[in-house]
């Protein structure tokens, strides 16, 4: 898919990588990537991180909430333990990708739980 196809534009963030027109996955974020992903043209994020998933390190879906409001994005934590992925996680991921306002940047730690929930 080329840049021109896209909705948004490409970030510089981990592991991103553009899955449609409308929706992209990327790794962990921090909150200070919330302004450059609305820069970007996103509107939304679905965190689907447990939080403690990464240690102490890892910012809460609080924080993360925080500052995607702050930069107005919508924002959904739909956490997901890739090892115990179900058939209602993939339902619901698809359910908040039809509500949320698009595009969508989709997180985990490294992006590929989130492409398993997009691909179902």
């Amino acid at each position: 898919m080329s840049q021109d196809d896209c909705a948004y534009q490409f970030v510089d963030l981990p592991y991103f990588a553009a899955l449609d027109p409308r929706v992209a996955v990327a790794g962990q974020l921090a909150p200070e990537h919330m302004a450059l992903l609305r820069s970007a043209g996103f509107a939304s994020v679905i965190n689907n991180r447990p939080d403690g998933e990464g240690g102490p390190h890892q910012p809460s879906s609080a924080q993360m909430q925080q500052a995607a409001a702050s930069a107005g994005l919508h924002y959904v934590h739909q956490p997901v333990v890739s090892t115990h992925m179900t058939s209602e996680d993939v339902q619901r991921f698809h359910e908040h990708l039809a509500l949320l306002p698009k595009p969508v940047l989709a997180f985990c730690r490294s992006g590929a739980r989130c492409m398993r929930l997009f691909q179902g």
